[in-house]
């Protein structure tokens, strides 16, 4: 399907933010990336991608800023990069990777590693590893531009959270991998205390068992498997779901765990009624969710923390156990 353009006028800017720059094009909604296509302004003439918008999606009702064509012309490359994102599209850039730097630890040395099968449980799993190095690893699934996410900008800001990087096809962040072994590998190699993988905002869905975004935290559970991490999966669980698939522990998190070649260990709030089948979990006191995610942006599926408490309990869980794997123990994380 070809790519669904317009040409326009910038008429306002709205909000610019790290990455981000939320502006209209004539009075339409639109996103840019300053650091993809450059800086824009008042008055400047724009090509835009309307595909999303064009679509009603939920999480992408907005256009993007494809090419500046007032200042975004004839940008610099970066420096020495050579490794392409997006490789043989119209968008392909060459980015600087962090296998080119060295350094990448032979094992993770039980490092542990959260899995997230969706964006919005980013927050409270890092909330629940505060006090540690933390490295988010931005996985293909769901958004790719790192910048999009709030989430990452607002626990960078808290301290939450050191660095972020783009994994595979993902772009824009502090840093880029090749693949989700090399940039766990890169993680470790530089001394971060635990590692938390997830898609981007807006995870793909078809409804049905393998056709989904989540299941990009299988492919980073075997990695962590495989270079002797310690993989904790964030179920996804809710209460408040309309889709039969998703109330409870959604489809989702038993399609990874079907998925997963080594040993995973699903992390479980204590006192929460768990399904029969679900017998891999580490059951951990979340209980102090609220407090500790005070302030962060909760919110799935429009959904915030009085509406679908469980959801946000259980990603809290994943971190605690994380936070108990790493050493760094507190009381209120100390498992039954």
């Amino acid at each position: 399907m070809p790519l669904r353009l317009r040409r326009g006028e910038v008429t306002a800017l709205t909000e610019q933010l790290e990455g981000l720059v939320r502006l209209e094009v004539e009075g339409r909604s639109c996103i840019a990336y300053p650091r993809l296509t450059g800086p824009v302004a008042l008055g400047d003439e724009v090509i835009v991608n309307v595909e999303a918008r064009k679509l009603a999606l939920g999480s992408g009702g907005f256009d993007v800023l494809l090419v500046n064509l007032t200042r975004g012309l004839e940008l610099p490359g970066e420096p020495g990069a050579h490794v392409m994102k997006l490789p043989y599209t119209p968008l392909q850039t060459a980015v600087l990777h962090v296998e080119e730097e060295g350094g990448l630890a032979e094992t993770l040395v039980g490092m542990p590693v959260v899995l997230c099968t969706l964006h919005s449980q980013l927050a409270p799993v890092c909330a629940a590893l505060s006090g540690s190095r933390v490295a988010y690893l931005q996985l293909g699934g769901g958004a790719l531009p790192v910048s999009l996410s709030d989430t990452v900008r607002a626990l960078k800001e808290r301290g939450l959270l050191e660095t972020a990087v783009a994994v595979g096809p993902c772009i824009d962040g502090d840093a880029s991998a090749v693949g989700v072994s090399s940039g766990l590998a890169w993680a470790a190699g530089r001394g971060f205390e635990a590692a938390v993988c997830a898609p981007g905002p807006g995870i793909v869905g078809t409804g049905s068992a393998l056709g989904h975004g989540a299941l990009a935290a299988a492919e980073a559970a075997n990695a962590a498997s495989a270079l002797a991490g310690s993989p904790i999966l964030a179920a996804r669980v809710s209460e408040a779901d309309g889709r039969e698939r998703h109330r409870g522990v959604s489809h989702h998190t038993r399609a990874v765990l079907e998925l997963c070649l080594g040993d995973v260990t699903v992390a479980w709030p204590s006192g929460l009624p768990a399904p029969a089948w679900l017998e891999r979990r580490e059951e951990v006191d979340a209980s102090d969710w609220r407090e500790s995610c005070k302030g962060l942006p909760l919110s799935h599926m429009g959904r915030g923390p009085d509406e679908d408490p469980c959801f946000f309990a259980a990603a809290y869980a994943a971190g605690a156990v994380a936070l108990r794997r790493s050493g760094k123990l507190s009381g209120s994380n100390r498992g039954d």
